[in-house]
């Protein structure tokens, strides 16, 4: 029997073997198709037999790109390795999308992979509860980052204030808006024929929900954070609000079974939100000899919301030179010993939207005021949209970001699965100590990388779109115990918790391996290479040469005892 072959599929076939072999082709180069888009790049500034050759091959839409010696062009696929054997011909690649990101925030966490997958939180509502969002116009800029590119449109779709200042939903401060732009911010002020990089958050198609909450100075109260936490929930529905963000905080005075941001927090949780919580600025704080233990503010010491630790990305796209902030609060918790931060992500030195310069922030910080030069060709040092902070309430919108792409892509998870699947997948690859010393005051801080200062590892997106595990249960954080004959501290186990079961979700899977003891459940003690006594050589079970850290962490009180709610904001962060 003779077969017959199709021509096209023949052609097709030696494209992709071309392809596979021929160093002239990129690899990615599609296989299958009519046409694609390509570049084509020559060994020098491509000629008018260039161009007519090119044009024989069946080439449209031909754009000059001199800068790397070539042209942009649609070619019919069957002619790609064709137009490749010219002799003048360098190298032809696909022109592939190009995604644009918040400086080194979005690659340390994968996002751009979600983009890929066209992932960009469309239809998902995030409430920002904070000092409001910028959404009219200013002199600096024509629109906001948060105005869609097609209708112009704002994605702000509801605002409401609890501060009576005379200035409505508008943030006065600059942390709001610079929150905002972490999570949803589309680069709309940073994308231009002369911009090297567009400065867009990690969901830059979200809906966003202003709840002001926060004044020009940055604080704000209890009842106002309820009463917002409390209109997100009535609003659900009719913004789809999955996502609740608060890069807010104050000291734990109380169990977070009586706290009312906490009961607040678990009646969104209830409702079907995911909250994210900022962990807290402390992690400097040794006032009680804990060296930053103890110190997440409360909402981020409930065991139900998502409590973010701060990164700091170390000026690199890449993750695994990152290292942990300094101020960074840690676990556990006081009064609970809830084993805190959950995760941890990008949060030093971040740039985000800021489009009022009028707001306390960059009025009192202007050296924060990035340059046009910083992603424009021909920029000049004159202060541009954008803005930089530090501190774990930068790291909390990029998770809420997160959270918003994962729910896009998978709109049936509860929070509880969320929050274990982001648990889960976390990067969890990192060194047993880092130092920082502070050029002010000539400080060195130490850290090291334990569970409660890390969590259970440093989000991945893509891991987490990727991952097809459905918890079952609650995924509380769990509670933490000392045992005075091991001086050892343990996991308390709970049989309702997600990682109280089966051994896909054991303690060791979510947190990893290199967290615990001999103990499937100890996480801390005088035979742990990351106990107290390695970094700080003292006697105590905790905390430098007394008892008195161990006491403020084990004995049921207050580390910090400013009770105003504020922002949690680094102006610099770690240098």
């Amino acid at each position: 029997m003779r077969l017959k072959v199709c021509p096209l599929l023949f052609v097709i076939a030696l494209v992709a073997a071309a392809a596979a072999k021929n160093p002239k082709l990129a690899p990615d180069l599609p296989s299958i198709g009519n046409t694609v888009d390509v570049i084509v790049q020559f060994n020098a500034p491509p000629t008018k037999a260039d161009h007519t050759n090119v044009a024989k091959h069946g080439g449209k839409g031909v754009a000059d790109l001199p800068l790397v010696n070539g042209m942009r062009v649609s070619l019919p696929v069957s002619q790609v390795s064709l137009l490749a054997a010219n002799q003048s011909v360098k190298f032809i690649s696909p022109d592939r999308t190009v995604n644009g990101h918040l400086t080194n925030t979005a690659p340390a966490i994968n996002a751009p992979y979600a983009w890929s997958l066209g992932l960009d939180g469309t239809g998902i509502g995030v409430a920002v509860i904070d000092s409001g969002i910028v959404t009219r116009q200013y002199s600096s800029v024509k629109n906001t980052d948060f105005t869609k590119f097609q209708t112009g449109s704002s994605r702000v779709v509801y605002a409401q204030s609890w501060i009576n200042d005379g200035q409505g939903d508008m943030d006065g401060f600059g942390h709001g808006t610079h929150v905002a732009g972490i999570i949803g911010g589309n680069g709309r002020n940073s994308t231009g024929p002369a911009d090297f990089q567009t400065l867009k958050g990690i969901a830059p198609n979200v809906q966003l929900i202003n709840l002001r909450v926060l004044d020009s100075n940055g604080m704000g109260s209890d009842s106002a954070v309820v009463a917002a936490i409390q209109t997100a929930i009535q609003l659900k529905k009719k913004y789809n609000i999955r996502v609740i963000n608060l890069s807010l905080g104050r000291p734990v005075f109380e169990t977070y079974t009586l706290d009312p941001l906490c009961n607040a927090v678990e009646a969104a949780y209830r409702a079907g939100i995911v909250v994210v919580v900022a962990a807290g600025n402390d992690g400097r704080d040794n006032s009680a000899g804990t060296n930053g233990y103890g110190t997440i503010t409360s909402p981020g010491n409930d065991p139900y919301v998502i409590t973010v630790g701060a990164m700091k990305a170390m000026g690199t796209p890449a993750r695994a030179d990152d290292l942990i902030a300094t101020y960074s609060s840690k676990g556990p918790t006081a009064i609970d010993h809830i084993a805190k931060p959950d995760l941890v992500a990008p949060g030093n030195q971040v740039s985000s939207f800021l489009a009022n310069p009028k707001a306390t922030l960059p009025l009192t910080y202007p050296q924060n005021a990035l340059p046009t030069s910083f992603y424009m060709t021909g920029g000049t040092s004159a202060a541009s949209p954008y803005f930089t902070l530090s501190g774990t309430s930068m790291a909390a919108p990029a998770v809420s970001g997160a959270v918003a792409l994962l729910l896009q892509a998978q709109p049936n998870l509860s929070p509880d699965q969320v929050k274990a699947r982001l648990m889960k997948t976390a990067y969890k690859t990192f060194p047993l100590y880092s130092s920082y010393t502070d050029p002010v005051t000539g400080i060195t801080y130490t850290d090291q990388y334990d569970v409660f200062t890390v969590g259970a590892g440093y989000l991945d997106i893509q891991a987490a779109l990727t991952s097809t595990d459905l918890s079952s249960g609650v995924a509380t954080s769990p509670t933490v115990q000392y045992d005075p004959t091991t001086q050892d501290v343990y996991f308390v186990k709970n049989s309702f918790a997600v990682w109280g079961g089966s051994s896909d979700w054991s303690s060791s899977a979510v947190w990893g391996t290199n967290a615990f003891l001999g103990s499937q459940f100890a996480v801390w003690g005088g035979s742990n290479p990351w106990a107290s006594f390695a970094v700080w050589g003292g006697s105590a079970p905790w905390g430098s040469n007394s008892d008195g850290g161990f006491f403020a962490v084990w004995g049921g009180s207050s580390i910090v005892t400013d009770s105003t709610p504020s922002s949690e904001t680094l102006v610099n962060g770690d240098k």
